[in-house]
């Protein structure tokens, strides 16, 4: 994008993160990330940003010296063209909100929405972070999903509300547990320099503790107020029933996908008891992630290599294959490719025996409860359609 859209944004100016060096070994860090430091958000006064009450130490080499916190800009910027001059910087995208609040009018006319209405994006964003790491809890370059959800002034609160609630629900409804998740305030002096107020669904990581998976804010008017009066386009919004026109307040989750599919996992990993083949209990591997993200959805499962087992095993995995992705695995014990099984997350095993050859029916079993249960196989596609 022009560069001039990250200027009117307030990215230019604001859109930094308090950096400290350690004095001893020379190491770089974020002040926020620090116990002891208290370090308000891009776009506040500067002034604020120490609180020394509690002595901070260097993660590195255990020193409590450091530097004045100064601010350190996060977006990656570069050059467009042959020639590297101020005419040709541009910059990676750090948010992929701002091509929607451009865009806003175009979309609005050509859909014919009325308010309240979303914009919805997915892609990659690029932030030059002080201190990538854990994983990919915290990376250079992600993948955000984000919505502008444009509503009526003096309804705003109302909506912010909303999504909160909306959004916390689409983590437990897809398998997240609720004494995992919380919901965390922005202070005064936390808030972006766009945000009337913001609220973060935090994910207790095992390595990490409580780290932030999405942020709902409320963005009032100020980006749409901000690119009108940069670019002279007007960006308002005529409400027919009201009769008048005016810049809507938007609501605006954002969520970080590389987070959220490493929250998913970790919650789904689980290690527990399971009757043994051989009598007595074993330890078992699970995955159990909700079948929606489950990314194997059918095992296909001949009891054995037989060649009276494999071509009817075959026949099912090829009338599956159309309607899930689907695995075929005919290596090693039943029970030991049931575990294969579990470890990935694979919700529902096929098994083909030997008296498929006679019933024409197979066994269904479960992820989770290891039930199992005998269907035809001309029911197969009808009762796994009901079971996913």
């Amino acid at each position: 994008m022009s560069p001039r859209v990250w200027e009117a944004s307030g990215h230019l100016e604001a859109f930094t993160d308090p950096l400290v060096e350690c004095l001893n070994c020379h190491q770089r860090f974020r002040a926020d990330h620090l116990p002891g430091f208290h370090a308000p958000q891009s776009g506040h006064d500067g002034t604020e940003t120490v609180d020394m009450q509690a002595a901070p130490t260097c993660p590195n080499c255990g020193q409590d010296r450091f530097t004045e916190p100064r601010n350190f800009h996060l977006m990656f910027k570069t050059f467009m063209g042959p020639v590297e001059d101020d005419a040709s910087v541009v910059y990676l995208r750090p948010e992929t909100a701002q091509a929607m609040f451009v865009d806003f009018p175009t979309v609005q006319q050509t859909s014919r929405k009325k308010l309240p209405f979303g914009i919805a994006q997915i892609g990659r964003s690029f932030r030059n972070e002080i201190t990538p790491g854990n994983f990919i809890f915290r990376l250079r370059e992600f993948e955000q999903m984000e919505m502008e959800y444009f509503v009526v002034p003096g309804t705003d609160e109302e909506w912010h509300e909303y999504w909160i609630a909306e959004r916390l629900r689409w983590y437990t409804d897809l398998g997240i547990r609720e004494e995992n998740l919380r919901l965390r305030e922005h202070g005064p002096d936390e808030l972006a320099h766009y945000a009337k107020r913001s609220v973060d669904i935090e994910y207790r990581f095992p390595f990490l503790g409580w780290g932030e998976l999405e942020g709902i804010a409320n963005r009032t008017d100020y980006d749409l107020r901000r690119h009108e009066a940069a670019s002279g386009v007007d960006l308002t919004y005529f409400d027919q029933e009201r009769g008048k026109r005016y810049h809507p307040y938007v609501i605006e989750p954002a969520v970080g996908v590389d987070r959220a599919m490493l929250a998913f996992l970790i919650d789904a990993y689980r290690v527990e008891e399971a009757p043994s083949a051989k009598g007595g209990t074993e330890k078992r591997t699970v995955l159990a992630l909700d079948r929606r993200l489950a990314p194997t959805k059918v095992a296909v499962l001949p009891l054995s290599r037989n060649e009276q087992l494999v071509p009817t095993a075959r026949e099912v995995f090829d009338l599956l294959k159309p309607h899930w992705m689907c695995d075929y695995d005919d290596a090693g014990s039943i029970g030991r490719r049931y575990r294969r099984q579990d470890e990935v997350g694979t919700p529902l095993c096929v098994t083909v025996d030997f008296d498929t050859a006679t019933d024409r029916a197979v066994t269904v079993r479960d992820r989770d409860t290891m039930a199992q249960e005998r269907v035809p196989i001309e029911r197969l596609v009808e009762h796994l359609r009901e079971r996913l």
